[in-house]
């Protein structure tokens, strides 16, 4: 029909192996990781705190994953993109959610956006190599 447009996105049974995959990463790796899905708006679908993992790190995995998801590239990126704007570096930096370091990955189908993945609590590669681990399951 005219006028719609159609979308993607993770369904909550992908979601939960998605959490799983990432944990089972994190075990492998010897950390303790908080894991967040986002649906293609941003909506939390699916989220673990593995034990002893750090507190601050919840809301820094949801963040990751939104960011992903509203902007559909990775966190990592985001600073490479910054960097010699100063208005741009010093202005959108303030954006509320908004996360510029690793461990935040866009879920797609395909070419279409459909979510977004955050991990945190290890280091930027360990929190990176969770989320790579996670997105296997749609790219394998």
């Amino acid at each position: 029909m005219k006028g719609f447009i159609e979308q993607k996105t993770i369904s909550s049974d992908l979601a939960e192996q998605m959490v799983q995959a990432a944990k089972g990463k994190a075990k492998e790796l010897g950390i303790a990781v908080n894991v967040a899905i986002v649906d293609g708006g941003g909506n939390l679908l699916a989220f673990s705190r593995m034990d002893r993992a750090p507190l601050l790190s919840i809301e820094i995995a949801q963040d990751k994953a939104y960011t992903a998801a509203a902007f559909g590239r990775p966190t990592h990126e985001w600073y490479d993109v910054i960097k010699d704007k100063p208005s741009l570096k010093t202005g959108i930096v303030h954006t509320k959610r908004l996360t510029v370091f690793g461990g935040g990955y866009p879920v797609r189908c395909g070419e279409d956006l459909a979510g977004g993945i955050g991990v945190s609590g290890g280091s930027l590669e360990q929190d990176q190599a969770c989320c790579e681990a996670a997105l296997k399951l749609i790219t394998s």
